[in-house]
């Protein structure tokens, strides 16, 4: 079975991207045929400055790296070492509604927090449908809420199989076990709202970060609520089922204050990625090393959209010249 998912360098990563997509990446990578792009192109609805974009994006590939991704097992890539993607987001484009773009959560979302919106963003799932059906995917891991990123893409499948042939299969979401992942202000975890807590952020500041979740005025001694806590449903993250399990029946019994279970959350999170920071920063001095690595998957990926793109175009009756 082959896996695909991306993951969009426009900031640096957090606790929302591992629990919510990095972890199950890595897991994933010793069952499947599994292809992760950096999801550069996509970043340019946000990221405007060329030096970072080219910073962020080599910090994604060191990210993955030190958490574990095996470039041996896993097709790792730049999105934009396959210009092919472009050229069928655009095809997709002329068979494809305006209604099924506006309907987009991700769109509305943002419309509706008065965030800038342009072109790029509005045409995401287009782009994103382009990048899910040029390798010919069968999962796609994600949460549930984007779920709704990959019924759209099922539906411009069968918009081009129904004009033209069929050459595209139906791609399936992969849920993972992660709910929405909480940023320190009770919003999804999200780069955009400012409320990340960093995977390797310096230990100082992300015990600041972690000790100013936002919590409810309870009183120490009044039983608690675990299931609308934003620390509780980040410490569930973690800790191991026993320790999940202990703190929910702290938090109903009372005579707990929060800053108790902040406390045991930066713990948890220095024992998860604490270690990591020397073997990242190892990584760093590798810079040639890791653009191999990247390189080469672009090479892999891009021999399958080559041809994925061939049956396109004739299917449409576009003609380029012969290389």
């Amino acid at each position: 079975m082959r896996i695909l998912s991306g993951i969009q360098p426009s900031g640096t990563l957090h606790l929302g991207n591992y629990l919510g997509a990095m972890k199950q990446h890595l897991e994933l990578q010793t069952q499947h045929e599994c292809f992760y792009f950096i999801a550069n192109l996509h970043s340019l609805t946000t990221i405007h400055d060329a030096e970072r974009l080219r910073k962020l994006t080599l910090d994604v590939a060191l990210d993955y790296l030190t958490l574990g991704l095996d470039p041996q097992r896993v097709t790792f890539f730049r999105q934009s070492d396959v210009p092919e993607v472009t050229e069928l987001a655009w095809i997709l484009s002329t068979v494809t509604g305006k209604g099924l773009l506006e309907r987009a959560h991700s769109y509305k979302d943002k419309m509706a927090k008065g965030l800038p919106v342009n072109m790029g963003l509005f045409s995401y799932p287009l782009l994103m449908a382009a990048d899910i059906l040029i390798y010919l995917s069968n999962e796609v891991p994600v949460g549930r809420d984007q779920v709704q990123h990959i019924e759209m893409t099922q539906d411009m499948a069968e918009y081009f199989n129904n004009t033209y042939k069929p050459i595209f299969i139906r791609p399936e979401p992969r849920l993972n076990e992660a709910p929405v992942v909480p940023g320190i202000d009770g919003q999804k975890m999200s780069k955009s709202y400012g409320n990340i807590i960093e995977i390797f952020g310096e230990p100082k500041a992300m015990r600041k970060k972690i000790m100013s979740i936002k919590t409810d005025s309870t009183p120490f001694e009044e039983p608690k609520h675990p299931e609308t806590d934003n620390v509780f449903a980040l410490l569930k993250l973690l800790a191991s089922p026993e320790e999940t399990a202990d703190w929910e029946r702290r938090y109903r019994a009372g005579g707990m204050g929060y800053g108790e279970a902040k406390q045991r959350l930066f713990e948890l999170y220095e024992a998860k990625f604490g270690p990591l920071r020397e073997v990242r920063a190892d990584w760093a001095k590798r810079p040639d090393e890791v653009e191999d690595i990247l390189s080469a998957g672009g090479r892999r990926a891009r021999a399958i959209a080559r041809d994925v793109m061939a049956q396109v175009r004739d299917a449409c009756g576009i003609v380029v010249s012969r290389e």
